[in-house]
């Protein structure tokens, strides 16, 4: 007999990680002053999160229809499985409530990658291969001028996917167990 999987809301997924992180389990490695910390605690933003994911006629609250495609293609090749996720969404409507410092930086770390991408190629990052990214974000993770700007979008992208669903069961947890800490990354 199959049964059903059990399918939360974002918000349960957040308080699952949150009760996780009490109990002693390892937690993706990001910064605590990452302002994803903060607005991931936010329980309305939380609730709106999961009306976006399910939302038809979804278009971003903060970014443009570019800077929405560039992160797409970005979480994707960070982390596979970010657009099944929808990352890009999540992220979107978290930079829709969060400082208008935070958005600049952030807007200013997508546009470094895609300067670098036509530096480096003369194409914008959507338009690469994959193995083209993957020697872009090689180098850019090594610059000093643009590696922060590379990290600061690696962990909105991580935490971003690892506070979903799809994040969490790659971790292990099912509805029935949770693993007291998590795998750790081997790459």
């Amino acid at each position: 007999m199959i049964t059903e999987i059990q399918k939360l809301t974002r918000r349960e997924m957040v308080e699952k990680l949150f009760a996780g992180i009490a109990a002693g389990a390892v937690w993706p490695v990001v910064a605590s002053s990452h302002p994803l910390h903060a607005l991931l605690k936010d329980g309305g933003t939380l609730d709106r999160a999961d009306a976006v994911d399910h939302a038809a006629d979804w278009k971003p609250l903060f970014l443009n229809a570019q800077q929405n495609q560039t992160l797409v293609d970005l979480a994707e090749t960070i982390v596979p499985g970010s657009t099944k996720a929808q990352v890009n969404r999540f992220i979107d409507l978290l930079l829709s409530v969060d400082t208008k410092e935070s958005g600049e930086k952030f807007l200013a770390s997508l546009a470094t990658i895609q300067t670098a991408s036509q530096e480096k190629f003369t194409r914008g990052f959507g338009q690469l291969t994959a193995s083209e990214k993957e020697q872009l974000l090689t180098s850019v993770s090594a610059d000093p001028v643009q590696q922060k700007h590379f990290e600061d979008l690696k962990e909105w992208i991580s935490l971003a996917y690892y506070s979903s669903e799809e994040g969490m069961r790659e971790l292990g947890w099912t509805s029935q167990h949770a693993f007291r800490t998590f795998p750790e990354c081997t790459s």
